[in-house]
C-alpha cells in the first residue's frame, strides 16, 4: 500500500514517551497548567515541520516562546468551552476525521494504520483533533455568530464585486502582525510601528517572511511561517484587500495599521479568475436503522431488510421512513435529504448513491451511523454563481472585522 503523508499536529510516539517522563509546570492558565512535556513535545512537532519545509529554523528560545504562547491561548479557549459546555461527539468527531482521510485519498478505517506507519500516535491525533473541533466552536459563539452583515452591507459587496477586477481570481497569502493593544501608551505604539517598519525593510532587503513570522508575528499563523493558504478576492479581509489586488507576487505590502496592529502581507502566487459556479446535486432519501441497547447489529440490519421488502412490495418509502427512521433530521420528512451536493456523505454512502439509477432501491448499505436503504430521486447540474457569491461576501465582511 502507497504510504499517505497526513497533515496533523499530533506529536510524535517518541514525543509521546518523552512527554510520561516530565512533569514540570511551565504556565499557570487559571484553574490549568502548561507542562513541560507538553510543550517540549509540540517544540518538537513544529521542529519537524520546520525542516521538512526546507525554512530556516529560528532561534530555540523564540521558538519555544512563540508555541507555548499557542498552548496558553489553546488553554484558555478550552477552558472557555468548558465553562460554556461546549462537547464534541464522537460522531461529529468522526466526521472530521472522515473528511480530512478524504482530503488525503484515503479510507477513514484506513488513519490509524497509515498514522502508524508513520510513527504518529492515533489516540493522540484524535483528541488533538477533538481540541480543534472545541475551540472552532468558541470562536463561532464567541465572535462570528456576533458579527452581524446587513442586507445592505451585502448588496454593496456584490455591486464591488462586478465593478472590481481580480475578485474571483485566488491568492496565496502570508501575514505577520505586529499587535498593539487597546491601553497602549504613545510610546508603545511607536514601537510597534517601527519594528513592523524594520520587518518591512529586512524582506525589501531579501530576508525570508515565513522565518521572520515564526519569531515576530502575533498572529495566530505565525507558527506556520504566516501562511494564510489559498483565499479567493471575495474571501481577503477588506483590510487587505486594496493593497493585495495592487500586488505583484513575491511583493509585500507596506505595514498596514488596523485597530489590532500593524500588519504585513505577502502575495506569494495568484491564479485565474473563476467564471460561473456549476455543481452536480443529488436529490436522495433514505431510511436508517441504528442499532442499541434493545437492537443488536444483526436486529438493525433484519428490521430494515423488512422495511426494504414492504417498499418493493408497494409501501409507500415516506410513510415507512417516518414511521421508522433513526435520522432526526430526514425521519419527518420521509427520509427527504434534500438537493446536495458531492462530499456531503461519508464515503460508503457516496459509492451506493453515485452507482443508483433514478429511483433504483438500494441494497441495505452499513456505515458508522448505522444500517442505511438508499432511494436516489434526480439528478442536475445547478448554478450556484449567486449563492457563492452572496457566501463569500458575508464571509469576507465577517473576516474584515474578526481581528478587531
Amino acid at each position: 500500500m502507497a504510504t499517505t503523508t497526513l497533515t496533523t499536529f499530533a506529536p510524535s510516539a517518541s514525543a509521546q514517551e518523552q512527554s510520561q517522563l516530565l512533569d514540570r509546570v511551565v504556565a499557570l492558565v487559571n484553574e490549568g497548567v502548561v507542562l513541560q512535556s507538553e510543550l517540549d513535545a509540540q517544540v518538537m512537532t513544529i521542529k519537524d515541520r520546520i525542516q521538512q519545509s526546507g525554512q530556516p529554523m529560528p532561534p530555540e528560545a523564540e521558538l519555544r516562546s512563540q508555541i507555548l504562547e499557542r498552548l496558553i491561548v489553546t488553554r484558555l479557549q478550552l477552558q472557555r468551552a468548558e465553562r460554556m459546555g461546549i462537547q464534541i461527539s464522537d460522531e461529529m468527531l468522526n466526521n472530521a476525521l472522515a473528511e480530512v482521510a478524504q482530503r488525503n485519498g484515503v479510507q477513514f478505517e484506513q488513519l490509524p494504520e497509515i498514522m502508524a506507519a508513520q510513527c504518529l500516535s492515533y489516540p493522540v491525533y484524535r483528541e488533538d483533533m477533538r481540541e480543534q473541533l472545541t475551540i472552532e466552536q468558541v470562536r463561532q459563539i464567541s465572535v462570528i455568530r456576533r458579527i452581524s452583515v446587513t442586507e445592505r452591507e451585502l448588496e454593496q459587496c456584490l455591486s464591488r464585486t462586478e465593478e472590481q477586477k481580480g475578485l474571483n481570481a485566488e491568492y496565496s497569502l502570508s501575514h505577520m502582525l505586529i499587535s498593539v493593544s487597546g491601553a497602549a501608551t504613545a510610546n508603545e505604539f511607536r514601537a510597534a510601528q517601527e519594528k513592523a517598519r524594520s520587518l518591512y525593510d529586512q524582506l525589501q532587503n531579501g530576508a525570508d517572511f515565513a522565518t521572520l513570522a515564526l519569531t515576530n508575528s502575533d498572529s495566530e499563523t505565525a507558527l506556520e511561517g504566516g501562511s494564510l493558504g489559498w483565499r479567493k478576492g471575495n474571501q481577503i479581509p477588506t483590510l487587505f484587500a486594496d493593497a493585495v489586488y495592487s500586488m505583484d507576487a513575491g511583493e509585500v505590502s507596506e505595514p498596514i495599521r488596523s485597530g489590532s496592529g500593524f500588519h504585513l502581507v505577502k502575495l506569494n502566487e495568484v491564479r485565474g479568475a473563476v467564471g460561473r459556479s456549476e455543481i452536480e446535486q443529488t436529490n436522495v432519501r433514505h431510511i436508517l436503522i441504528r442499532p442499541n441497547e434493545i437492537l443488536d447489529d444483526a436486529a438493525a440490519k433484519q428490521k430494515l431488510i423488512d422495511i426494504r421488502a414492504r417498499i418493493i412490495e408497494g409501501e409507500d418509502f415516506s410513510d415507512l421512513a417516518k414511521l421508522n427512521s433513526d435520522d432526526p433530521g430526514s425521519g419527518n420528512l420521509g427520509g427527504d435529504l434534500g438537493w446536495t451536493e458531492p462530499g456531503v456523505f461519508v464515503p460508503e454512502f457516496s459509492e451506493v448513491v453515485d452507482n443508483l439509477e433514478l429511483n433504483e432501491l438500494s441494497d441495505v448499505v452499513q456505515t458508522r451511523f448505522g444500517y442505511h436503504v438508499i432511494e436516489v430521486l434526480g439528478r442536475r447540474m445547478y448554478d450556484n454563481t449567486e449563492e457563492v457569491r452572496r457566501n463569500e461576501c458575508a464571509l469576507s465582511l465577517r473576516n474584515a472585522r474578526v481581528g478587531e
